[in-house]
């Protein structure tokens, strides 16, 4: 007879390992995100992306029938998918004007931002133990990014911007969650739409988009985008925020840059100084600190 227990519940490490995996694969995206936009543009390649992950999502809708889940993940997908497409534009625009250095620090700005934002949104004060774990991995990246005479211009403050919101969608995405009946699929592929919808009509204002590329490269990179880093990462957060604190899925998925970085050194060759091996261990050390057993554990909502 199956078990009536929550899947989050029989195996109460699953949303920490599905949000290191996410880590792992956003830390991997970045070479294959630029190697597409060789080919297209960023208003292009992310209506594509996030347009395919809500087709290929359709079949999910079908659990909105039930009016009461249809009320909580349409109220629920507004906000958030507005909130990722501020995210995405800030991001791609601001890497363009700022050194890859300067973007991997500041973004995981975050993990000092989302224990405040938390508190604003939740009402949940800051453990000492979240801050002291969001400190350890800002230290990190900044020894790993390298980014050691950072100098603000339009693109930094654009991912700075971004930062911003990372933390502010992250706490929101827990605060109209938990404790409510969610489609997490369905929630997902809606999600993808509003980018979409928002890319495509950015596109609009600016003469529309070229003809799509026909290179099997390029469509090799969007396949990876749209089932790894879209469908598989956007559920995995919105599954793991529905059964955890905004603060331990900041730092769990927060130790994405280290996987970016190993991923340089084994698939493409890159070689990493002591003091970025040095921060990459920080932030390893502020993860496990994060899931450690006993202290501030996931909320099991």
């Amino acid at each position: 007879m199956p078990s009536r227990h929550p899947l989050h519940q029989r195996y109460p490490g699953l949303p920490d390992l599905l949000l290191l995996l996410v880590a792992m694969v956003w830390g991997s995206s970045y070479g294959l995100a630029k190697e597409a936009l060789q080919f297209y543009p960023v208003l292009g390649v992310l209506a594509l992306r996030f347009g395919l992950s809500f087709l290929l999502l359709l079949p999910a809708q079908r659990t909105l029938t039930d009016p009461h889940v249809r009320r909580a993940t349409l109220g629920a997908a507004l906000p958030l998918g507005l909130g990722l497409l501020a995210i995405f534009l800030c991001e791609t625009y601001g890497i363009a004007h700022t050194t890859a250095a300067n973007a991997a620090f500041l973004i995981s700005l975050c993990l000092v931002l989302t224990p405040f934002a938390e508190w604003l949104l939740l009402g949940q004060t800051p453990s000492k133990d979240a801050l002291l774990a969001a400190g350890a991995a800002l230290c990190g990246a900044w020894l790993l990014s390298g980014a050691t005479h950072l100098q603000l211009n339009s693109g930094d403050l654009l991912i700075l911007l971004a930062a911003v919101l990372r933390a502010l969608v992250t706490s929101l995405t827990r605060k109209l969650t938990a404790d409510r009946p969610v489609a997490t699929l369905a929630l997902t592929g809606l999600q993808g739409l509003l980018i979409c919808l928002g890319c495509l009509l950015l596109a609009s204002l600016n003469g529309g988009l070229p003809t799509l590329p026909r290179q099997p490269a390029f469509w090799g990179d969007i396949l990876f985008l749209v089932l790894c880093c879209t469908l598989f990462a956007f559920f995995a957060m919105n599954y793991a925020l529905r059964h955890s604190s905004a603060t331990r899925v900041a730092l769990l998925t927060g130790s994405e840059p280290v996987f970016g970085a190993l991923f340089a050194v084994l698939w493409l060759g890159e070689t990493l100084s002591a003091s970025s091996w040095l921060g990459g261990l920080l932030m390893v050390a502020a993860s496990l600190w994060a899931v450690r057993p006993g202290r501030w554990q996931a909320v099991t909502a």
